[in-house]
């Protein structure tokens, strides 16, 4: 059986989160009501909600070499996939808090990220690994 996540978390407005989701992201439009917009992420459920004085980073923590910020979410994807969204997300002009580069070269958590915020400030982070099987190797 195949577990899907739910996530919700606070914009500072709808109109702008629905054209970054839906616009720039590709994320498709689910159900919505005058405060909160579903989307349709790689197949998991994100609900935006409007809560203006809530949204944006709050702290970062160093990780290899980058400050990366402690509240975010994000997709873990096939390496042909991410590589494909971080090309789609540089040709959309999205400016990056971490540009796409790979993370750990050489060890055993080798991964691929990148870090950018949306238009309410909440930092998404995006991984790309060449065997998803090696997510959580030590």
């Amino acid at each position: 059986m195949k577990y899907l996540f739910h996530l919700a978390f606070p914009v500072h407005d709808l109109s702008a989160a629905r054209e970054f989701y839906g616009g720039v992201l590709g994320c498709e439009e689910g159900r919505s009501g005058d405060c909160w917009v579903d989307f349709n992420l790689y197949g998991h459920q994100i609900v935006t909600h409007l809560a203006e004085n809530g949204a944006g980073i709050k702290a970062t923590n160093y990780v290899d070499a980058d400050d990366v910020p402690v509240n975010h979410f994000g997709i873990i994807l096939p390496m042909e996939e991410w590589r494909a969204l971080a090309d789609k997300l540089t040709a959309k002009g999205v400016e990056f808090i971490i540009g796409p580069r790979i993370r750990f070269e050489g060890e055993v958590g080798e991964q691929a990220t990148m870090f950018f915020l949306d238009p309410s400030g909440n930092a998404l982070e995006f991984k790309g690994f060449n065997d998803l099987s090696k997510v959580f190797a030590k």
